[in-house]
């Protein structure tokens, strides 16, 4: 196995059929125009199926008004919508290249009838994926469940007042009022001492007498 496997297995797709060269399949491909997508389906005939892992391709050929239509799409790419298989063939290569030398009835490729065995087989081998994938999408939950939480925690919740505090801070406010009541009894003993100095100078009708 390499070391870019495990990188590499989430994005593998388990929700394709098992197909093989020579079957006949279905590719319902994510167009996008104008900014509208649409579903644009791609018949023909398997003719190869090379590399492995998230670099696997596979390429259809088909015969649109008597001209050979080959198109290569990469396996697990999420522009393929829907893959379906219409029939499977009976063929001894794993490249069918001689197919784009042969047209009409030589063409052809024999289908091949499956027996209960082989329908059993790839039930089993569909249902494996399935889980794997299941499994796979349930531990990316799991770790990102864990990573909000992680986050949370990290979170600081803003610290309120304590009372003592407020209370330290009371003492603060009546030692300013009382900072300013000493200053308003200053000026308030200034005044009698004026009116005092105005008593002690003689009127000027004590001075006439």
């Amino acid at each position: 196995m390499n070391k870019t496997d495990l990188v590499d297995a989430p994005y593998l797709r388990t929700d394709l059929p098992e197909f093989r060269p020579g079957d006949t399949v279905k590719v319902h491909v994510r167009v996008v125009e104008a900014g509208r997508e649409r579903i644009q389906v791609f018949q023909g005939v398997v003719i190869r199926r090379q590399g492995g892992g998230l670099q696997e391709t596979f390429t259809v050929r088909k015969i649109s008004f008597g001209v050979g239509v080959e198109r290569t799409f990469p396996l697990h790419s999420p522009s393929i919508g829907k893959l379906e298989v219409v029939s499977r063939g009976h063929v001894r290569r794993a490249k069918l290249y001689y197919l784009r030398e042969r047209r009409g009835k030589k063409a052809r490729i024999r289908e091949r009838r499956l027996g209960d065995e082989e329908l059993a087989a790839i039930a089993a081998a569909e249902a494996e994926r399935a889980a794997a994938g299941n499994a796979a999408a349930a531990d990316d939950e799991a770790s990102e469940s864990d990573e909000a939480v992680e986050t949370d925690e990290a979170v600081e919740t803003p610290e309120t007042p304590d009372a003592e505090a407020l209370e330290v801070e009371a003492p603060d406010a009546d030692t300013a009022d009382a900072a300013d009541v000493p200053a308003a009894e200053t000026s308030v003993d200034e005044a009698p001492a004026a009116d005092a100095g105005a008593e002690t100078e003689p009127s000027e009708a004590e001075i006439q007498g």
